[in-house]
């Protein structure tokens, strides 16, 4: 018997919110219904622009909405009234906010990583807590930083190689769409608590997972690089600290010997390999970087900030709905669609 595909609904079009748009629409057992929206601007245009179907959130943006040129499919009351579950990609705190909406709809919501773990009761990466979110009314991934860490660290902590991590986050300074007013420029700014939100975030998600992170943001909006030491409860060589990533789910190597030296050359592959909008959904940890001494562990790698929690996403909207149970079926039809790699240099080897 077929299965019916699931009705997702986006709350918050900005630029999590239209990358999920455009990875339901290519899934084979989901229904993208609509999007939802309280601005009007060059985002929700460019829905509109796609076809998708637009909704007005909260209702009194209805007026504005339509005096914009976009024909209305109704409000947020009528999208959670057509699907089963959303996902709620609105700024943090909206997202709290918003809860009792889609509790007293009686749908199902996946929260976004501004948001505390409390609000859902439950923080999500595919690879490391899948089973846990079948069948919960809600979720929350991660972000971006938390779901790197939990991808590269976590899979060394799995495969029995982590006795205690440190790592320290050199972010990007803001969003893209936001650096005209609020970027930093020729300075560092840290985070003013040690550890970094993003130590125990990963812990919601991985509880036993020892690590302490440091944060501060930088002069760019792309991306987020990572340096991470990891005490080993043995002796370790690199070959084997390779192993084990290589096996690890939407983690791919990079080299400096093929000119990916940083960040934005990283990016540029990424265009030239055709991806959408320029993204990486994969973790790049730096293969020739990587080193180790007797028990530790040294790593450089890069987070994509826009773009790696998407297919987390797609997972936790099969893991709630219950659509799959089996982790790996779901991650491989969800790195399949959107073309997610185990390698980025496949023909070359």
């Amino acid at each position: 018997m077929v299965k019916a595909k699931v009705r997702v609904g986006i709350v918050g079009y900005g630029m999590i919110g239209c990358r999920c748009a455009d990875a339901v629409s290519l899934q084979p057992d989901m229904k993208l219904i609509g999007v939802a929206d309280a601005v009007v601007d060059y985002r929700i245009k460019a829905a509109y622009e796609k076809g998708y179907e637009i909704y007005a959130s909260p209702p009194e943006r209805l007026d504005e909405m339509s005096k914009a040129g976009i024909t209305l499919a109704g409000t947020l009351d009528d999208l959670l009234k057509e699907v089963d579950v959303v996902i709620d990609a609105t700024p943090a705190g909206i997202g709290a906010r918003m809860k009792a909406v889609y509790e007293k709809a009686g749908v199902k919501a996946i929260f976004q990583g501004g948001e505390k773990h409390e609000l859902a009761g439950h923080s999500f990466v595919a690879e490391m807590n899948y089973e846990t979110a079948l069948g919960r009314q809600f979720t929350r991934v991660v972000s971006c930083n938390t779901t790197g860490i939990c991808r590269v660290i976590g899979s060394l902590h799995r495969a029995g190689l982590v006795e205690r991590a440190w790592a320290i986050l050199a972010r990007r300074t803001t969003d893209p769409w936001k650096a005209h007013s609020r970027a930093t420029l020729d300075t560092m700014v840290p985070e003013v608590h040690i550890p970094s939100h993003q130590g125990p975030d990963a812990q919601t998600v991985i509880p036993d997972l020892p690590i302490t992170t440091i944060a501060a943001k930088g002069p760019y909006t792309i991306s987020h690089m990572h340096f991470a030491v990891v005490k080993a409860p043995r002796n370790v060589s690199k070959e084997e600290v390779l192993t084990v990533l290589d096996k690890a789910r939407r983690v791919c190597f990079v080299d400096t010997a093929d000119g990916l030296v940083d960040l934005a050359s990283v990016m540029e592959l990424m265009k030239m390999l055709g991806r959408p909008m320029g993204d990486m959904w994969e973790v790049a940890v730096w293969r020739d970087i990587l080193s180790t001494s007797r028990d530790e562990i040294y790593l450089v790698y890069q987070v994509h900030n826009l773009a790696i929690v998407v297919p987390e996403n797609i997972d936790a909207i099969r893991a709630l709905t219950e659509l799959e149970s089996d982790p790996a079926k779901s991650m491989d039809l969800t790195d399949r669609t959107l073309g997610v790699k185990e390698s980025f240099f496949t023909r070359a080897g």
